[in-house]
């Protein structure tokens, strides 16, 4: 009997040691448990707490896979409309690394609510080249008033603000969408209106004075604001020594002028000398509007040329005449010769 005992003992011990052993490697054998995402986690917004990384690659991908990777952004300006597929901006969504940036974030949060960005990448040069283009297209310079003048009318143009976008602003929002889905996709970039720097009052009260000559007429016509004050009769240059063409402006202005004689072969013994003002041998009689070069109105001893083609390329007047211009017209008048 006690042998028999002692045999059950055994038999008890071996079992067990069985048994432990199987438990032990069904333990062994089973798959370490996988981790999910903390509570109060959110990717751009969409919940995927309590998920396996697997699982919110999966939900994230189904929910903005479509409008991050097909999306298209559009741009609306006067009246105009430009489209940027995901594709011409090389955008990547990475679902998998969302989610395990979701993860991770859950981690360190302790218990409290976090939103991770999605993982998306683009290219931002293209997109600073698409912003540009549009840039370019709307932009407009403002334009300045300008005078306006025939030989019989002095008129103004109309100033116009121009047309601008902030180009930098406009491609970092669009960045912005292509990375973010629940930002909107249609962006109406704000008008600049860049004000001219010279508006028609301003030049109407600038251009006062104004002077037109014209050739085939001999007239010289002063205008005051806007309007034809006086005409004159006045004698312009040789077929060898035209009168140029052309709007200039009152560059200087003598009393009794000390001519420089041009060293030319038509200036005979004086050419290259300088004859006083006032002087008998002076031609440039009483006053002197110097225009361009050598070329100015002055005064004229010489009664019977005005009306003819007479002088060396200047202006001549009857010196009664352009003594009363000259009070008249201060250095800056525009002056038109056609």
């Amino acid at each position: 009997m006690l042998a028999m005992s002692r045999l059950r003992i055994l038999i008890g011990c071996c079992l067990a040691a069985a048994v432990g052993l199987f438990a032990a490697e069904v333990v062994a054998q089973q798959p370490p448990a996988v981790e999910r995402i903390a509570a109060g986690v959110t990717a751009a917004g969409q919940d995927v707490s309590g998920l396996t990384v697997a699982e919110a690659a999966v939900r994230l991908q189904g929910v903005y896979g479509e409008r991050l990777e097909r999306g298209s952004v559009s741009v609306r300006a006067a009246d105009l409309t430009w489209r940027l597929t995901p594709a011409k901006a090389r955008v990547r969504f990475d679902a998998l690394a969302s989610a395990q940036r979701a993860l991770e974030a859950g981690r360190s949060a302790f218990g409290s609510p976090v939103d991770v960005p999605l993982a998306v990448g683009y290219s931002k040069a293209r997109v600073e080249r698409f912003a540009g283009r549009i840039d370019r297209r709307l932009r407009r310079k403002p334009r300045d008033a300008q005078l306006r003048i025939s030989v019989t009318r002095v008129g103004v143009t109309r100033s116009r603000r121009g047309r601008d976008i902030d180009g930098r602003q406009l491609a970092r929002g669009i960045g912005r969408a292509l990375r973010d889905p629940r930002i909107g996709r249609v962006f109406k970039p704000t008008l600049l209106r860049p004000k001219p720097k010279l508006t028609a009052d301003k030049l109407r009260r600038r251009a006062t004075t104004v002077i037109t000559i014209h050739q085939a007429t001999f007239t010289l016509r002063l205008f005051k604001n806007f309007a034809v004050v006086r005409s004159y009769r006045v004698a312009v240059g040789q077929s060898g020594y035209p009168t140029p063409r052309g709007r200039f402006a009152i560059q200087s202005k003598q009393v009794n002028p000390v001519w420089s004689v041009p060293n030319a072969p038509w200036a005979g013994e004086l050419a290259g000398t300088t004859v006083s003002g006032g002087s008998a041998s002076n031609p440039l009689k009483a006053r002197w509007m110097g225009i361009v070069g050598g070329v100015g109105i002055h005064g004229t001893g010489q009664a019977a040329s005005i009306g003819t083609r007479a002088s060396h390329g200047c202006i001549r007047m009857h010196v009664p005449d352009v003594i009363e211009l000259f009070g008249r017209v201060p250095i800056g008048t525009p002056v038109l010769i056609a």
